[in-house]
Order: C-alpha cells, then sequence, then structure tokens
C-alpha cells in the first residue's frame, strides 16, 4: 500500500552535482571493495545540494502475523517498548537523504526500515547517525537495526547479524542518445573511453578487462579519470566520453531524475564476487529471523519491488531475502 507525501521540495541541483559538492565523497562513493562503497554513507549531503522529487511515495504494509508471532517468540526485547529504532545515514538520494524542509531521512533505505519495523507490528523509530557511529551503536544496544546500504562481509558477519534485500551493483551508464546498449564483459568496452574514479573496485574491473582484451590483441578501453561526478558527467554529455562506470544507486537516481543517461549493464559490488545490501542487527539476538520474514513478505507481495522502482533501482532487486549470506572475503 502506497501514500504519497507532498513534500514542497525545491529540486536543486542534479544528485551529479551533489557528488561534486560534498569534498571527496565522489570517489569514496565509486570504491564498491568491502571497506569503501558503503561506507561512504558518513558525508551527508549539504542541505542546499539536495536533490528530491515533487512528490516523495512512501509505502507501507500492515503487521505480518508470522513476523510478529517469530519476534515475540525470539525474546528479543526492542530498545524502546513497542517501537523499533533503525538506524539510517543521510548521505545522497536514492538511498537515504533529508528532503529540504524535512527533518527524518527518506530514500529506499528509510522506506526499507519502516517496512520492516510496521511489519513487525513496531513504531518506526527512524535515528539519522554518521556512518562510523553505526557498528558500535548496534554492538551497543543504541540501535535495533541499520538498513543503510550496508554490504554483508565475512568480517561484519562475527558482529552482526544479516537479512538481504538488495544487491550491491556497479552501473555502467551512458547518453540517453547513445547507440551503445549493452555493456556487461570485457568485449563491450573495446576502444570506448570510460569514466571512472580512481582507486576504486570498478577502476581493477576495467583494468582486468583491458587486460584480457590486450591479451587477445584487441584494442582496451583508456580510462578517463575526474576528481568528481559532475566532471565525469559533464565529459560524457560533451562527448569526450563514451561511458561512466560507477555505483549504481545514485547513477540510476541521476538518470531517473534527468533523463540525460542510461543504463547498459551491471557488474557485481563485489566483482567477481556477488555482493548484497542488508539489513543488520546485533548477533544473535534473535531479531534477524523476524525481520527476514517480513522483508521476503514484502518481496512476495509486490510492495518490495514498488519501493525499488519508484526510486529508480530495479536492477538491484532480489528474489528473496537471505538470513546472514556469503559475505565479501576479508581483506
Amino acid at each position: 500500500m502506497a501514500i504519497s507525501k507532498k513534500q514542497g521540495i525545491a529540486i536543486g541541483v542534479g544528485v551529479v552535482a551533489v557528488a561534486a559538492v560534498v569534498g571527496g565523497v565522489f570517489v569514496a562513493l565509486n570504491n564498491n571493495s568491502s571497506a569503501a562503497a558503503d561506507e561512504a554513507a558518513a558525508a551527508p549531503a549539504p542541505a542546499e545540494t539536495n536533490t528530491a522529487t515533487d512528490e516523495i511515495q512512501w509505502f507501507h504494509t500492515d503487521p505480518i502475523p508470522e513476523a510478529v508471532a517469530a519476534l515475540e517468540a525470539s525474546g528479543f526485547e526492542p530498545i524502546e517498548a513497542g517501537k523499533l529504532t533503525i538506524a539510517h545515514s543521510a548521505y545522497l538520494p536514492p538511498l537515504g537523504y533529508i528532503p529540504e524542509g524535512e527533518t527524518e531521512a527518506a530514500g529506499t533505505e528509510p522506506n526499507i526500515g519502516s517496512l520492516i519495523a510496521e511489519g513487525l507490528g513496531l513504531e518506526y523509530n527512524p535515528q539519522v547517525v554518521a556512518w562510523a557511529d553505526w557498528p558500535l551503536g548496534i554492538q551497543s544496544g543504541k540501535y535495533d537495526l541499520i538498513t543503510s546500504n550496508v554490504t554483508v562481509t565475512e568480517e561484519r558477519k562475527e558482529l552482526y547479524d544479516f537479512a538481504s534485500y538488495r544487491e550491491d551493483l556497479l552501473g555502467f551508464y551512458v547518453k540517453s542518445d547513445s547507440d551503445i546498449e549493452s555493456i556487461t564483459e570485457a568485449a563491450d568496452i573495446s576502444g570506448l573511453t570510460i569514466v571512472v574514479g580512481s582507486g576504486t573496485n570498478q577502476e581493477q574491473v576495467l583494468l582486468a578487462w583491458n587486460k584480457e582484451l590486450t591479451d587477445a590483441g584487441e584494442e582496451p578501453a583508456e580510462l578517463a579519470y575526474y576528481d568528481d561526478a559532475a566532471a565525469g558527467n559533464l565529459a560524457l554529455q560533451s562527448g569526450r566520453a563514451d561511458a561512466t562506470f560507477g555505483p549504481n544507486a545514485t547513477a540510476a537516481w541521476s538518470a531517473r531524475e534527468t533523463g540525460d543517461t542510461k543504463l547498459v549493464g551491471v557488474v557485481p559490488g563485489g566483482w567477481p564476487l556477488t555482493a548484497n545490501i542488508a539489513a543488520a542487527t546485533a548477533k544473535g539476538n534473535g531479531l534477524i529471523e523476524a525481520v527476514n520474514i517480513v522483508l521476503n513478505t514484502l518481496i512476495e507481495d509486490g510492495t518490495y519491488g514498488e519501493v525499488l522502482e519508484f526510486w529508480g533501482l530495479e536492477s538491484e532487486a532480489v528474489t528473496s531475502s537471505e538470513i546472514n549470506p556469503q559475505g565479501l572475503p576479508k581483506s
């Protein structure tokens, strides 16, 4: 069930420019190793650069009996009785940000969190936190749960339980009128100029693909390095580059808002391994089983898909939520 909420938000600069304004965020957002893609959540975007749709749509659900029963049987006690206290980092759309004139975060991660709370029959109690603060906050019992683009890693699984709800993807984007229709393997980038962040996981993907091309006697791609997303997007729009390659979530939002770019291919964020985004709780506190039931119910009844579609992240959808899936290996 969806409820529209008029925000009266003036559309500011595009999300690409937002990334440029926040010093250093572009490089951090483009590092999808286990130590960087989600860690970029630490940097909040300045209020004056918030980008938003004219209308933000929150999706809701009713308490899910099976999940409520599982929660009661688990013995889990929320930090505040009757409430589920959920940590979110507010940085960039569409994942999580604070719209102009608002005090609470909006985006995919807050809405997934609110749906979990509602499905458990609890009041949604969001807390906007700096990225660096959530690990200790979850361990110490300050927060019951986090939904904030957290990638599952084997190291994190030693301290937290996870219920997956999105794929962590990197995306190839081209101009909306480009003749390029698909980039999914090394052969597709031969001879292209591709904007990428230096020192990032996606750079490593391109370097590996270029080696594959040169070993086969084919022309490699030219990698174009830019200090910020705005400059990279300008290179794309002016024809100095053929494609950009970076975190899919923010690029998908920019494509949705501006119409200037289109998605032509995705690669797992943990390439060559698959990376999962998940809700996280303190290890062994009993909450994750009930959370998993809620997520799978939302996937089955279509509510989950509606959330991702609204925020332009359909390509990151999963067909089921898993408890403690295989995580990215320890570095």
